[in-house]
This record gives structure tokens, sequence and C-alpha cells, in this order.
């Protein structure tokens, strides 16, 4: 296919892949991951045996291996290279509840256009050279006067390309791993990032006060926008089921018999009904619980809805929100931040929605490894929690002081605090 010369594959790298792809094989059928789907399910139904646990490793994945110990040679081998090299490592270092795929994800290349503006942006480096802070202009320096500017984006799919690098995949990993195209389009659609990008984050702030009118009229503006999107999607029948082990919210897994919908039938279009989605609002923590009822959440609301299960917040505390948040009449799961009032949250949740917490990673990060303060922050969640259908993720790892291990011990004293309670 000549398509799929756009991706050289060469015999070693494609060694390499396959060699990985067996592992992952093994991996993936070892029995304690179907014990692991099973907890799964009965967590996201409210019904848990005991807490999940999860541990993001993305963020430090050049403290686990350094570029220099990926051995393929194309960029694209590489990246698929990193990602399995990575699940391996968890799945042998790291005891938390991941679940590994018997498959190769992919997903359709979409395309997604701007609107009429767009925000510059100039990154920083850190001292080791990696890019982390930024800052950027944003386009709509007066709301009322600018307006006109914004245009709805435009959608489009290169179907072609997409078959092309499935059919590629299929040929590198033929007999090993089925490839299939599985995946998502956003990761919120919270939409107050998108916002900040077009008129800044102190206008945000300021035009609740001074231009409230425009303000309402944006955020209208892109509610219709990703509505738009969303639906186009739904049309041109690219959405995909993440009911299983799907990255859902801000860093469950989708594990649910409640999706799909009763009414979808085997090989059907899948629809917006019948899938997760992850709203939140980061950007607006300054904002006070009538600001964020007026301005933010009802835009959150009318988009949210149209989904199946909502996973709402990341990093925010939601405390303070709550009165609009429990609203959502798909809500499931709720992000319990370091910074989230974590008893007043689990009196609220009750035995209704998932506690999803966030422990501080700053926990793991630090020069000093301190396991009675990591053992105290369990059982405080744990103790306030009680109840509740609970998990921990451990996310947002920038460091782990150059102490890989530290992951995997996190995992066996959350275990262990865990087991205390039982």
């Amino acid at each position: 296919m000549a398509e799929a010369s756009r991706w050289k594959v060469t015999p070693e790298d494609r060694r390499i892949l396959r060699e990985l792809a067996k592992q992952q094989l093994e991996a993936a059928h070892d029995p304690i991951m179907e014990e692991r789907r099973r907890l799964w399910y009965c967590h996201n139904a409210l019904q848990g045996e005991r807490p999940m646990v999860l541990i993001e490793l993305g963020g430090v994945w050049e403290e686990i291996f350094s570029p220099a110990d990926l051995r393929c040679q194309e960029e694209w081998a590489r990246s698929l290279e990193l990602g399995m090299r990575l699940a391996l490592y968890q799945y042998a270092h790291v005891p938390d509840d991941s679940v590994v795929d018997p498959f190769v994800r992919c997903n359709w290349f979409v395309h997604q256009g701007d609107y009429g503006v767009a925000a510059q942006f100039v990154r920083g480096e850190d001292i080791q050279g990696r890019q982390l802070g930024y800052r950027w202009d944003h386009p709509i320096k007066d709301l009322e006067r600018d307006f006109e500017k914004l245009r709805p984006r435009t959608f489009s799919v290169d179907r072609e390309g997409t078959l092309a690098w499935k059919a590629h995949l299929e040929e590198v990993f033929d007999g090993i791993l089925p490839v299939v195209i599985r995946g998502g389009f956003w990761w919120t659609v919270g939409m107050t990032w998108p916002a900040v990008n077009l008129i800044g984050l102190e206008n945000l702030m300021l035009y609740m006060h001074d231009q409230p009118a425009a303000l309402h009229r944006l955020m209208a503006f892109l509610r219709d926008d990703h509505l738009a999107f969303a639906e186009w999607l739904e049309r041109e029948g690219l959405l995909t089921l993440n009911n299983e082990n799907d990255y859902i919210g801000s860093g469950s897994r989708g594990f649910t018999h409640e999706l799909p919908q009763p009414d979808r039938r085997e090989g059907d279009p899948v629809r917006l009904k019948d899938l997760w989605v992850l709203s939140e609002s980061q950007e607006t923590v300054g904002i006070s619980p009538a600001m964020f009822a007026e301005f933010i959440f009802p835009y959150q609301q009318a988009v949210a809805e149209r989904f199946g299960l909502c996973y709402y917040g990341c990093c925010e505390p939601v405390h303070s929100r709550w009165e609009s948040l429990r609203k959502l009449r798909n809500l499931r799961s709720v992000s319990i931040s370091p910074w989230c009032d974590q008893e007043l949250m689990a009196e609220m949740l009750g035995g209704r929605y998932v506690f999803s917490r966030k422990p501080a990673p700053s926990l793991i990060s630090t020069g000093h490894w301190d396991e009675d303060a990591i053992r105290a922050d369990l059982r405080r969640t744990l103790r306030a929690a009680r109840g509740c259908s609970v998990e921990l993720v451990m996310k947002d790892v920038h460091t782990v002081n150059r102490e890989p291990w530290r992951l995997g011990r996190w995992g066996e004293l959350a275990h262990e605090v865990i087991a205390e309670g039982k």
C-alpha cells in the first residue's frame, strides 16, 4: 500500500516491536487481569469490594527509561515502543490495578480547525531542557469589541490515512496482537481552558463583573461549538466505546456494564449517550460558587448531559461548587484533589458517586522519602471516605527524585493501608 510508505519499517524495529507485543499478550492473559476487570466493573457500579489503586507513569518516563534505552530507530516505532515498555514496566514493578489490553489501539485521524483566531504560545524549558511552562498571547483583547472575530471550528477526517495506519500496524503485529480503532478526541469538555486561551485568565475573571453579557455570549459560543464537534463525530460514525479499559475522567478507567445504553444493538454506531465524558474547570478556582453557577456550570451541563456517564473535576477543589455539580443527572465520579476538603466531600458523595481521590504527588516527589507521611495521608482518606466507592489515583507526578522504585512502593503502601481496614 503506497500510503503505508509514510512509515518506514526496518527489520530491527519490527523485531523489537513484535517481541514487546508477545510480552504484552502474555501480560494481558495473566489471570490477575481478569480479576482486576471484575473489580473495576463492581467499583464503577458503586459496589466495590475494596478501593482501587492507579499510578500514572507518563510524567516520569525519562526517570524509568532514558531516550537512549529505546532501541527502535523510526519515530513512529519509538513512540509505540515507549508505550509498550511503560505498560510492561507497570505490570512487572508497580502493584496497582492497571489492566493490560490484548490488542493495539489506533484512532481516526481527525483535524479540528481554530476559532478564526489563535493564541501564540512561547514555551520555556527547565534546567534539564524539558519544555514545561509557557506564556501565551490571547488574541481577543476586548471581548465586546472583538467577539465578531470568532468563528466556529471546522472538522475533517482522513479515513484513508487512518486505515493505512491501521493496516501498517496490522502488518507489524500480524499473528500476535490485533489492531482496533478505539480512542477519544478530547480530554475534557469543560470549555474554560479554550476560553482562557482566547481571552486570558485575568480577563475571564474580570468579565464576570465588567462584561457579563459578553462572557455569557462567549460561553454559549463555546458550548455550541463543543456540541457541534461531538455531534459531527457521531454523524460521521467516528465515536468508539470507552466502557472497558479506557482512560476516562482525569485518571480513572471506564469499565462499566451501564454503557452503551440498552437500546444500542451490537454493530450499531456509537452515540454520545453511550460514552463517558469528563468536565472540569480548574481555571476558575478563584471565583465564588455563585459565579461558577452563573457563568460556567450551565454551559458545561448542557454538553455533559448529552453523554452517558460524567466524571467531573481534576485539580480544582470541588467542595465549594458541589451544589451546582450535584445537578448533573449523569454524574458518576468526582475528582477529590489535594486541595479538596475530602471529609466534606465524602459526606456529600456517600455511596452515590465514585470518590476519585488524587493524593498529593509531592508525597513521592520530594527529596525525603517519608513512608509514615504516605501512610498517614492514605489512612486519612480511607477513614474519611468509609462507605464510599474509593479510587486512589497517583497522578501529575513529574519527578520521583530519580528513584523510580518509589512508584511501586507507593502502590505497596496503598494496598497495605487498604488491608488495615478489612
